[in-house]
């Protein structure tokens, strides 16, 4: 099969996954955010303890981006109020198999609170604008939801910790910005992959862009100047074989 014809193929599937999320019900939605609760309670349990700050990494603030991403600009955040509200409640699946209010109004509380804002951050411009949906776009916003990560896991850290504002930067910003841009990086790859370059519903930059389905088809004026060339080549060829006829006799 012709490369173009599988790549176009795979835009319009990418592009009708994101119109049947779009449409679907309410309560289907929370199913899909509880799904990616899920995912950000399986990727917290990566975690590397670091000799020098209290504050582990962990690998939640790639599920974090990632299900703004793919559940737009409400239920991206609903998904990690999930994530720690049930982790609140009691789950364990905050990092290391905790769970429970400790883990939240700990010195490490402030980064889950900041994972709810972080992924409505990087839904809300993902469904409204197209032209953040490529690697570009997608790498700026991902950089984005991790400033602001960082901003509530460092107020929440300097208040339960007493720590000053250099003490607070090297325990819980610092040491980890290398990794966190990596995994910004890694999820921006992904999403301006699997994201589509066209409308699916409540876009405010469409003019640009087309429907991948209408994409395949001619335009308006190519259809009728389609139309007339097969009219006349229909004529011209019924012309030619009464011709052929005529020359038989």
């Amino acid at each position: 099969m012709d490369a173009s014809v599988l790549v176009e193929s795979w835009k319009l599937r990418r592009h009708q996954a994101f119109e049947w999320r779009h449409e679907l019900s309410v309560a289907k939605k929370l199913v899909l955010a509880m799904g990616l609760a899920c995912f950000t309670g399986l990727c917290a349990q990566i975690r590397i303890p670091l000799p020098f700050t209290p504050v582990p990494i962990t690998g939640q603030v790639f599920a974090v981006l990632l299900s703004g991403a793919l559940m737009g600009r409400s239920y991206g955040a609903v998904s990690q109020f999930f994530y720690v509200g049930l982790g609140a409640a009691g789950m364990p699946w905050f990092a290391g198999g905790s769970g429970g209010l400790p883990g939240l109004l700990g010195f490490t509380g402030g980064y889950l609170i900041g994972f709810i804002p972080a992924a409505a951050l990087v839904g809300w411009f993902t469904d409204r604008h197209i032209h953040l949906r490529n690697i570009f776009g997608q790498a700026l916003l991902m950089m984005s939801a991790v400033a602001v990560i960082y901003l509530f896991g460092a107020v929440q850290f300097a208040i339960v910790m007493r720590s000053g504002l250099w003490s607070t930067l090297t325990g819980a910003v610092l040491p980890f910005i290398p990794v966190d841009l990596a995994k910004a990086l890694a999820v921006a790859a992904v999403t301006a992959t699997l994201l589509p370059k066209a409308p699916y519903g409540g876009e405010v930059d469409t003019a640009m862009y087309r429907r991948p389905a209408q994409a395949l088809l001619p335009a308006p004026g190519e259809l009728e100047y389609l139309g007339v060339g097969l009219l006349l080549e229909g004529r011209l060829q019924g012309v030619d074989s009464v011709d052929k006829r005529h020359r038989g006799h």
